[in-house]
């Protein structure tokens, strides 16, 4: 089997490291990839928004599976375009990404199916939005509607932040086409968690929940990023709050989708935010979450490829998703200024001495057989281990190992 993934990232690295544990795949490819799955799979200079050549590469090398990482491709249609020209692809096509692609798109689901979730307002004017605000107490979270790299969400302290984060979405186009529609929406207290799910249009099957750490900082200090570690399973979410969930918010996603109409294959990630009780949707995102991805994968004892074709052929009801017993932990090291401004092509050394489980390559690029630092977040360090904290233990020492100028990570990932 000839398998195609597509993106640069750790969570691309994991599912490539995954894949290539089954014995069903002889090839794969990855476009673009980066300096980590260039070990294991052959690298492509595709981009991933690239939809015709991905189209042009698959056909021309018979591709018999391709797997979308990042959320880009999904929004513009990628499934849409291989389905139409008879290539197996995992993941949602064009109307369901909407989900990911557009906030009042989901918030308007969650709503109307009675999955709970803060409450919102959008606006596609930036004088109604203003006046909006009286409506919402502060903190009040401002959401530009469509994607904009992670970074179109501001929690506002006050009337001039809100206010701030309106003009540079709606006035300035900070993030373009995103901010021509924004969500208000009330700020909700307690933790986050993440659940993962493979979703084949009928059935709904959660992975085991993962804990990612947002802030940039030890002690979630700081701005926030798009996660600087994670540990899997997740210590805060018992079988009796995993029922809670599987009732009140991933059946009735299912129940939602069948009535509108929206055929939903592939991944489903949930974001959710739990403070005793009381459990809402926070956002979906229709792709694999990163850094989640790089604990959850290496737990999952199936083959990937007999789930990507039991979601293919709605069998996902007869798959029972077996797990590793032990515990997983990712550190994410970053390039110092991450997650504003920082330099790239720093040297990485040390990556051949971190053995204790597995490193998987975030931003990075290979030049001149020299691995350089290529993003905000360049390493994955992932280790498993009987207990949580032997995890840790691993995770940490191998990061000792790996130098680049200007690295940083949190020293607490796991530690709550």
């Amino acid at each position: 089997m000839k398998v195609l993934v597509i993106g640069s990232g750790g969570r691309e690295h994991a599912i490539t490291q995954k894949i290539s544990e089954s014995p069903r795949v002889d090839k794969i490819f990855v476009a673009p990839g980066n300096a980590g799955t260039s070990q294991i799979a052959e690298n492509i200079n595709i981009r991933v928004d690239d939809i015709p050549m991905l189209v042009a590469f698959a056909q021309k090398e018979a591709i018999d599976w391709t797997i979308v990482g990042p959320e880009l491709p999904l929004v513009l249609g990628i499934v849409d375009a291989f389905e139409n020209e008879g290539l197996k692809i995992l993941g949602p096509n064009a109307r369901a990404a909407q989900f990911e692609g557009s906030k009042a798109f989901t918030k308007a689901f969650l709503k109307k199916y009675e999955i709970p979730t803060a409450a919102y307002e959008e606006y596609t004017s930036l004088e109604a939005a203003k006046a909006g605000c009286a409506h919402f107490d502060y903190p009040l979270v401002v959401k530009a509607d469509g994607l904009a790299a992670g970074k179109g969400v501001v929690i506002a302290q006050n009337e001039a932040e809100a206010f701030e984060a309106l003009d540079d979405m709606m006035a300035h186009k900070h993030f373009g086409d995103a901010g021509e529609v924004v969500v208000l929406e009330a700020f909700l207290r307690g933790y986050e968690a993440s659940i993962l799910c493979f979703v084949d249009g009928e059935t709904i099957l959660p992975m085991q929940a993962a804990q990612d750490h947002k802030k940039a900082f030890d002690g979630d200090l700081g701005l926030n990023t798009g996660g600087m570690g994670t540990y899997s399973p997740s210590l805060k979410i018992d079988d009796a709050m995993m029922a809670r969930i599987q009732t009140e918010i991933l059946n009735p996603f299912i129940t939602g989708i069948k009535e509108e109409g929206i055929d939903f294959k592939g991944i489903l990630f949930v974001g959710l935010m739990i403070e005793g009780d009381d459990i809402n949707v926070l956002e979906y995102n229709v792709r694999l979450g990163d850094p989640e991805t790089e604990v959850t994968l290496p737990r999952l004892k199936n083959d990937l490829m007999d789930i990507i074709e039991a979601i293919d052929q709605q069998r996902l009801n007869e798959v029972t998703l077996e797990w590793s017993e032990e515990h997983a932990v990712c550190v994410i090291l970053a390039s110092g200024g991450y997650p504003e401004s920082y330099e790239k092509g720093k040297v990485i050394t040390g990556l051949d001495k971190a053995l204790n489980g597995y490193v998987f390559h975030c931003g990075t690029k290979m030049v001149d057989g020299q691995v350089l630092t290529n993003g905000g977040r360049v390493l994955g360090v992932t280790a498993l281990g009987e207990t949580l904290e032997v995890a840790r233990q691993l995770a940490y020492e191998d990061v000792e190992k790996i130098t680049f100028e200007g690295m940083f990570c949190r020293t607490d990932i796991g530690v709550k």
